[in-house]
């Protein structure tokens, strides 16, 4: 599988994915310069984690018109696969490939720690191998994480089975107490309704390596490539 990692002035977690789908997962990536006009054939766009243009705007939004994004989505209108993560989440509902929004924490501080999220489906493509009866332990790393959407649009999300993840406890359970940024529903991630986008705030990159002595991330990087090799 060929994945393309996208880099924005301010990305500062593209080497740490380009390094667990290559060193790890053993797959073909290529860096995508945000002033790129061509997707060099990949399989799986990825938008990486950082302060893409410094966020000092909102997080996302000039991102959201850099060249690179019209292409990305122009590749996801015709059903390609793209992953956000963080600032990448961010972009996504920026560009409007994901509903809903992402907005400052309720403490208004940057968080950076581990937390649970538990997966809520495996019928898409990047949840299809994650257990879904155990907590995944993945940083988080983020000052605007709270995920925000109408009242319209959390009824498709959760109708339409759009929900990837949520924030839990070590056991699993889904409480206020485990939302460490008061995101709505305690949701960390999800998908559109075409199931080939997906974003999410936690960073399983960085959980995806036995040297950091935690692999829960990898579950969702095998989800990924095992379905679309099967």
């Amino acid at each position: 599988m060929k994945f393309g990692v996208v880099i924005f002035p301010g990305s500062n977690c593209d080497q740490d994915m380009i390094y667990v789908l290559n060193k790890i997962m053993g797959q073909e990536v290529v860096e995508l310069w945000h002033k790129d006009h061509d997707l060099k054939g990949v399989d799986c766009v990825v938008l990486p984690g950082g302060f893409s243009y410094g966020d000092y705007l909102r997080s996302g939004a000039i991102a959201r018109f850099s060249p690179i994004m019209t292409e990305v989505i122009d590749f996801a209108g015709k059903g390609g696969y793209v992953f956000g993560v963080c600032n990448g989440f961010q972009v996504l509902c920026e560009s409007h490939l994901l509903p809903g929004a992402l907005l400052h924490n309720d403490s208004r501080k940057f968080i950076c720690k581990n937390v649970n999220i538990k997966a809520q489906t495996n019928n898409t493509l990047i949840t299809s191998k994650v257990p879904m009866d155990r907590a995944l332990k993945i940083p988080i790393a983020h000052g605007e994480g709270k995920f925000y959407a109408n009242e319209a649009t959390m009824k498709e999300l959760n109708s339409n089975d759009q929900i990837l993840f949520r924030y839990c406890d070590e056991k699993g359970n889904i409480t206020p107490e485990s939302n460490p940024n008061g995101a709505l529903e305690n949701i960390a991630g999800i998908c559109n309704a075409g199931r080939n986008v997906f974003g999410m705030m936690p960073h399983p990159e960085r959980a995806a390596d036995a040297e950091l002595s935690n692999m829960d991330g990898k579950w969702l990087f095998e989800s990924l490539i095992g379905l679309v090799h099967a």
